[in-house]
Parts: C-alpha cells; sequence; structure tokens
C-alpha cells in the first residue's frame, strides 16, 4: 500500500512538469510527510480537454457511499479490483487522474524500517489515481498494484508511478478503461532508487526535509 509520501515541489514547477494548461489550487507548501486525510495536488483532463491542476481530499469516498467515513479505509484501491466488474470500473472508465509527488515511503517488516522510495533521476513520480464526488466533497485514491524487484524487497505492494509516455494516455477522457488498466504496471527498478530513513516519519506529526535523509551508510 502508499500511506505516507513526499509532495515538497512547488505547485508551479509541477504545472511546468505535467504540461499543466490550468492550475486551480494555491501552492501547498513543502510537504514531506503527506498523509490520508490532506488535501493533495491532482492532475486531470476536463471534458473541454484542458489539463488542470487542483487538489482532492485523500480518502476516496464513492458516490454510492452512505457516509464520508469509509474514506479513510479507501486511501489505496487495488489494480485487480479497479479492473474487475464492479462499481470501480466507472472511476477506471471516467475519472482518472494523476498525483504528483517526490516519493513515497514504505515500510520493512519485521522491525518496520521505514524506506523513502523515489525516481532515479530526481524527477517527479506521478501515482495512478482515481476520483469520485459525493455530494460536494472531491476525493481521490491511489492504486497500488505488484511491486518492481527494487521495491519487492521491502513491501509486496507498490503505489502504481506511470512513466512519462503514459501520461497523457492515462489523462485522456477519451480512453477506456480497458486501455487504461494496461497502464496499471510497476515502473522498472531502473527507474527508481530506495534507501532507509528514519522512523521518525513513521508519526504523522514529524515532519521536514531531515525525514529524506539516509541512514548512516546509505
Amino acid at each position: 500500500m502508499c500511506g505516507r509520501y513526499v509532495s515538497a515541489t512547488a505547485a508551479s514547477k509541477l504545472a511546468e512538469e505535467f504540461a499543466v494548461d490550468e492550475v486551480v489550487v494555491e501552492d501547498l507548501g513543502e510537504r514531506y510527510n503527506v498523509a490520508p486525510t490532506l488535501d493533495v495536488y491532482t492532475i486531470v483532463t476536463t471534458n473541454e480537454g484542458t489539463r488542470r491542476m487542483g487538489s482532492l481530499r485523500w480518502g476516496l469516498v464513492p458516490a454510492f457511499a452512505k457516509d464520508e467515513k469509509i474514506g479513510n479505509r479507501m486511501i489505496n484501491l487495488r489494480a485487480e479490483t479497479v479492473t474487475s466488474k464492479g462499481g470501480f470500473t466507472r472511476l477506471l472508465e471516467r475519472r482518472r487522474c494523476i498525483v504528483p509527488a517526490d516519493g513515497f515511503y514504505e515500510w520493512q517488516k519485521p522491525d518496520k524500517q521505514p524506506f523513502y522510495i523515489t525516481s532515479a533521476d530526481g524527477g517527479p513520480l506521478a501515482f495512478a489515481g482515481l476520483w469520485d464526488k459525493w455530494k460536494d466533497l472531491r476525493t481521490v485514491t491511489l492504486i497500488t498494484g505488484e511491486p518492481n524487484d527494487l521495491v519487492a524487497k521491502i513491501h509486496d505492494r507498490m503505489v502504481v508511478c506511470l512513466p512519462p509516455d503514459a501520461w497523457d494516455t492515462w489523462l485522456d477522457p477519451n480512453v477506456g478503461a480497458e486501455e487504461a488498466a494496461k497502464l496499471l504496471v510497476p515502473l522498472p527498478s531502473d527507474q527508481m532508487r530506495a534507501y532507509p530513513v528514519t522512523k521518525l516519519v513513521s508519526n504523522v506529526k514529524n515532519e521536514g526535509p531531515e525525514l529524506l535523509e539516509p541512514l548512516p551508510g546509505h
């Protein structure tokens, strides 16, 4: 799963990186321990074909929900779930988005050692996300799938990170669910790097760039 990540790049820089046409969110600031229930940057393509960057609350509350508490449990959706017939196929068909990030954390058993995982070239990661509207609330979830060889040494699941050549397809509203599902594969290991970091990141109250410092010897 992916329950914590880093979003420290300015909105203006992200808009440039992702060729955004319209920014409708104020800069959320540098955040090194982004947790569920927070507003996070999201990139979508509107019905008019405009690529827009805004923000949504992390933790999906689907349109069919009885109340918004379900969002606390739906921070991730499995790729196997969203590609099977059911209530989430609709989102895969019509409500795809990208959640930009600098990197994410995963915890390795048995001692719950956190690792920071980021791109090998220092560029942004593009998490595959799905969003929905419940009453006046708009929320997002991150899709997880099988890990690549690098992440498999740390965790048995991995957030789907879309390579740059897949961004346009994922955001294209004319692309259907079947074609979009083909993009839900792990980013190759040689495009990522990972290293252990302080256990302070395990507490959502801890913040700051020091959370990204490699442990001694790494």
